[in-house]
Formats: C-alpha cells, sequence, structure tokens
C-alpha cells in the first residue's frame, strides 16, 4: 500500500518545482514509510510514497514502461489479488518481467489493454497513468472504493492525490467549503456522498470510474455497476458459491512478503477469515496465524448488554483463538489515549469523523504495525449479506438514511443561521432521492423486494464507503495494510441478486453466510448474535467528551461557535449521564459521541483553517 500525489499543466512548465511535489507526497509520508520516488517532464510532475509488501526491489515507483516509441508512467496504491493470472497472460503476449510485483503488473496490463484493463483486475487500487506520447492521464479507482482517490481542478493546473491533504498542500488550493461543504459535515457526516471532497473544488473519483486528462480537459467514466438480474440458483447451490467465494477471496489476500496478521473480534466476520487463513498456512506448513485483537480499560466492569452489542466480545475472542491456534494478542486501551487520538484521527482522516470509533482504529493500528505490516479485517460482510438492523427494522426508514434516524438530536444543537445556510432536512432527502435514483431495478422484483434491493444499494454506496474510509485512512495513518476479503467484487456480485428469503436463513442476520460457513468454526461462533465494532463503556470517556465540549464552549477564538447553539449544546454536555442507546449515527455513535464529533469539528476548523464562504 502507497500514496501518491501528482499535478498536471499543460500551460505552464512544471519541471523545476520540485519542492512544491515533494511538499505535497510528504503530506502521504505515513501511507509510505519504506521509500519515495518522483517523476518530472515539462508538463507533469508525480510523486509517490511506497510502504513495502511485495517485492522490496522490482516494485518501485513511479514505475516506467515503454511499448513502441511511447512512454507509460505509474504511481499505484493497492493490491491485486489475482496478480499471477494476469502476468500469465501478458506473457503469453510477449511481456516479460523484471520482478514479481503487482505494480509492474498493472503497468503491463494498462499497456496491453488500456481502460479495459480494469474489467481484467481483482483487487483494491487506485491508480495514475501518464501516457507521455499521447500526453494524456489516465486515472481509476476500485469497484468498491477501498483506496481512495481525489482530485481538484484550479485553473490551467489539475492536480490529484490519495488523499485530501496532498492537494491541500499545493499553494493554488485554499481549504475553504462552501454550503455543500457545511451540509456534508453538519448534515451527513461522518459519512460523505459519493464523489464529493467536501473542500470546495476538490472532488473524489467515485469508485468505479476512471477519467481521462488531456489538452482537451476532463472526461470521467463509469467501468463497473451492479447489475440487477434474477437469481437462478437453487438454495444449495447458492449456499455452497457464497462458501467458495468467500474461502478463495481470502486466500487470495493473503500474499505477502511481510508479516501479516487477522484483526480477530470474535464475530462471525472475522472468525470466518481467521479460521480460513489458518487451514491455508496449515496446508502450507507455515506458523500458525497472528491474530489481534482491541479491548478497553475497565470493559469488563461497566459493560451493559444492549440491543446494539448483545455480549463483549474478549471471552469470544479467546475462544476463537484457542479453537484455531492462532498465536494472539489484545491491544488494552485507556480513556485518556482514547480521547487524544481523536485529534489526529481528524487529520488521517482530513475530516471529522467517528470520533472514538475512528481513534480507537488509529490507536490499534499503531499498535499492529510493531508486529505486522499487513492485515485482513471483517468490514463489510453486513452490508453485502445483510447484518444490520435496518435491514429487519424497515418501518419508517423512508426519505432519509437508515443509520442516521436522529435528525433531531442533531440540529438542535445548531445556530439559526447554520440551519438557514444548510437546511438540513431538504438536503438529506435530497440526497437520498439520488442515491433511490441510481438503484439498478430488476422488474421481476415484488414491492418488498424492491425495497431490500434499495436498502442494499444504499448500505453498499452510502454507508460502507464509511466505513472503507475509516479503515484506510487510521490503518495508513501507521503504515498498515488492512484488506477486506468481504468487498471482493466477485462476492458482491454474486451476492447483490440472492433473493432475501435466501440472505435471511432463519430469520437471522447474515443467515446465508453463516450457514455457508458450517463446519469451519463452533457453531456457537457460527450463531452468536451481531455484535458491532467494540467500544469503550468506561464512564471516563464521557467526562472527558464533557470537559473537552465546556472548553470548546468557553472559548470565544473558537471557529465553532457561530455555527452552534451554545446554550443547546452546554445543556447536552452537563445531562450527559451514560450512553443514550439512541444512536444518532450507525449503531455505536451515542449522546457522548455527537459531543466528541463537535469537538473535532472545531479542531478540524481551526486544524485546516478552513475559510467559509
Amino acid at each position: 500500500m502507497c500514496g501518491f500525489v501528482g499535478w498536471i499543466n499543460f500551460s505552464e512548465p512544471i519541471a523545476n518545482e520540485t519542492d512544491i511535489i515533494g511538499k505535497m507526497a510528504e503530506k502521504l509520508a505515513h501511507r509510505g514509510p519504506d521509500a519515495e520516488g518522483f517523476w518530472f517532464s515539462e508538463h507533469v510532475a508525480l510523486g509517490h510514497r511506497r510502504l513495502v509488501v511485495v517485492d522490496p526491489d522490482g516494485g518501485r515507483q513511479p514505475m516506467i514502461g515503454t511499448k513502441g516509441s511511447g512512454n507509460y508512467i505509474m504511481v499505484y496504491n493497492g493490491e491485486l489479488y489475482n496478480t499471477e493470472d494476469i502476468r500469465q497472460e501478458l506473457v503469453s503476449k510477449g511481456y516479460w518481467f523484471e520482478g514479481w510485483s503487482d505494480t509492474e503488473v498493472l503497468l503491463k496490463a494498462y499497456m496491453e489493454w488500456g481502460e479495459k484493463c480494469l474489467q481484467k483486475l481483482n483487487g483494491i487500487f487506485a491508480f495514475a497513468v501518464w501516457d507521455a506520447y499521447n500526453e494524456r492521464l489516465f486515472l481509476a479507482r476500485d469497484r468498491i472504493g477501498v483506496k481512495p482517490l481525489f482530485y481538484c481542478q484550479n485553473g490551467s493546473s489539475f492536480l490529484f492525490s490519495s488523499e485530501i491533504k496532498g492537494i491541500l498542500a499545493h499553494p493554488m488550493v485554499s481549504s475553504r467549503i462552501n454550503r455543500e461543504g457545511l451540509a456534508e459535515i453538519f448534515v451527513l457526516g461522518p459519512a460523505r456522498t459519493p464523489g464529493e471532497g467536501v473542500f470546495a473544488g476538490i472532488s473524489e473519483l467515485k469508485p468505479g470510474y476512471f477519467m481521462q486528462v488531456d489538452r482537451r480537459g476532463m472526461r470521467i467514466k463509469k467501468y463497473w455497476s451492479l447489475i440487477s438480474q434474477g437469481h437462478e440458483d437453487s438454495f444449495e447451490k447458492t449456499v455452497g458459491t457464497v462458501r467458495e467465494l468467500v474461502y478463495d477471496t481470502v486466500r487470495r489476500q493473503l500474499v505477502s512478503d511481510v508479516p501479516l496478521c487477522i484483526l480477530l473480534s470474535g464475530g462471525l466476520d472475522s472468525s470466518a477469515i481467521t479460521a480460513i487463513a489458518s487451514e491455508v498456512y496449515r496446508n502450507e506448513n507455515k506458523e500458525p496465524m497472528q491474530s489481534f485483537s482491541i479491548d478497553y480499560v475497565d470493559n469488563e466492569k461497566y459493560f451493559r448488554t444492549s440491543e446494539f452489542q448483545p455480549n463483549a466480545d474478549a471471552p469470544w475472542v479467546k475462544k476463537v483463538s484457542d479453537y484455531l491456534g492462532t498465536r494472539h494478542a489484545s491491544y488494552l486501551v485507556d480513556t485518556p489515549e482514547l480521547v487524544q487520538a481523536l485529534f489526529p484521527a481528524v487529520i488521517a482522516r482530513d475530516l471529522p469523523g467517528m470520533t472514538d470509533v475512528d481513534s480507537s482504529l488509529w490507536l490499534f493500528s499503531g499498535w499492529i504495525k510493531n508486529l505486522a505490516t499487513v492485515g485482513l479485517s471483517g468490514e463489510c460482510a453486513d452490508e453485502v449479506f445483510g447484518g444490520y438492523p435496518w435491514f429487519y427494522k424497515t418501518a419508517g426508514l423512508s426519505n432519509t438514511f437508515p443509520w442516521a434516524q436522529r435528525m433531531d438530536m442533531r440540529i438542535k444543537l445548531y445556530s439559526p443561521e447554520l440551519l438557514a445556510l444548510i437546511r438540513p432536512e431538504e438536503y438529506v432527502i435530497q440526497r437520498y432521492q439520488e442515491a433511490i435514483e441510481e438503484v439498478p431495478r430488476f422488474p421481476g422484483d415484488q414491492p418488498a423486494d424492491a425495497r431490500m434491493r434499495e436498502l442494499f444499494y444504499l448500505n453498499l454506496t452510502r454507508w460502507m464507503p464509511t466505513l472503507l474510509d475509516r479503515k484506510d485512512r487510521m490503518s495508513m495513518a501507521a503504515g498498515l495494510e488492512l484488506r477486506v476479503p468481504f468487498c471482493d467484487h466477485r462476492l458482491v456480485e454474486y451476492v447483490w441478486n440472492i433473493p432475501w428469503e435466501m440472505k435471511n436463513y432463519h430469520n437471522r442476520e447474515k443467515g446465508l453466510l453463516r450457514l455457508a460457513l458450517t463446519g469451519m468454526l463452533p457453531e456457537d461462533v457460527l450463531w452468536r448474535k451481531k455484535s458491532p465494532y467494540p467500544k469503550t463503556h468506561n464512564p471516563s470517556f464521557i467526562d472527558a467528551v464533557r470537559s473537552l465540549m465546556i472548553a470548546v464552549l468557553d472559548d470565544h477564538t473558537s471557529p465553532l461557535l457561530p455555527l452552534i447553539n451554545r446554550q443547546a449544546v452546554r445543556e447536552l454536555a452537563l445531562s450527559i449521564k451514560s450512553d443514550t442507546n439512541i444512536p444518532w449515527f450507525g449503531q455505536l455513535m451515542n449522546a457522548p459521541q455527537l459531543l466528541a464529533y463537535l469537538v473535532q469539528i472545531d479542531f478540524w476548523l481551526r486544524e485546516y483553517n478552513v475559510l467559509i464562504d
């Protein structure tokens, strides 16, 4: 995994602007702590930071390839899981390879097939190729959007970067936000509308898209989308296919020349990955798999069963680790460090985020990096197979996103001026309707099936990207590569058209997946009720966040104050005694996290010198 930046200017020479591209790349040093590289021509500057995972010597970037009279220069962030398949196809066409990196395979795949190479790729990726002969830049992002890519057109300059901070490092770009950016932060946040970079003038290349930039301008095209059609397989065949796909996807993602681990929570998804990885390692006579978990000081004392968290993870982690024989270690987080990490987590994401859900992963990733460089995580099985409560409680979910039901809880904390500017209810409805209009319909769906298709689409394209952003930014902030097997596009495509009555086997969340994994795990683990990412239950977190919020309210220089109803925020801060168990975002973000989110916004406005248009 890596990070890259680029600058194209067809009107002015930029070959000597080494300091600027150097500063842009330096902002991504955390993504690539092992090496850096640059490439310049009269109108193009490329920078790359590398995290070595495969082929230390042969995967250096920017990588240059020659075909005929043309040179192709590539910068790339990601991992291909079918590298050898593509390599053999290219060898049959006369290509030869200096090393064994997926970088070289990807570059030569583009040289051979151009944009059509994207259809052959199985992996997580964002990359840019400069075609020197045709003076054309090609940018692409993986189908699901696991790896990030942002861009900005500023006058005659076109800028791009793996993270927003790389673009903001260019002297021509200012950290400004307009009404839309404010609405993204205060209405949808910590989610984002696909394609939105929040900062004015900065956009995101959406998942499943590529773009070309040349002297004539910019062209963006979608190369992948979900296709709705009938599901012809029997239930037995469906179960078998899901099992085969999950197994194959985990197996492919175990390729690494550096230490690899599994993030194990004791839940179905991470336990399944651990089981498959452990079997593959045994078959290859490797040492037992490393597994790591996270917990919090005094959680065993303060944990209380709730609708969203029916039981604690720690006993289940031990059960799975013992059963599979992994080399396990657990990271224990205390409240002071969890709260302090709220701030570097904002810098990692470039935006206010999922508060302690982010900061805990930021800390966890830093700890793991001392023991491994690559990890596999169970993220996204819930979106693909239907694991969230809102798949089962669909009443009242129209015209708003199912993970954000408590808009009233938020808007009463905002100033009249902000509310008049962003018009939150209208903004939510607008973005929700845009999403619904994108849903690929199937004429054979009954109304209930059509609604479930909508819910799955919303989860895959509006909710899941928030979790993938979190996973990428918090892990890469520590130079840790986390892979997400349940995001394999083959699995997503197949499960998309499986009828709900199959997915909902035994009326259990992810029932189909549970059945498909039979025999890999103990029965009680296999059918354990879903429990989300572990969070702290220590009341000291509430006290700490309250103190931070009061300090912001008492600071007359705070840029947040004109945007909030100070009295309402103060009353909320003083009234919180425990988690409300009424999440305003997802399943984990309750009243304490709402305060923490406002604290993060205040920090973000200051740290990024945000100007509001």
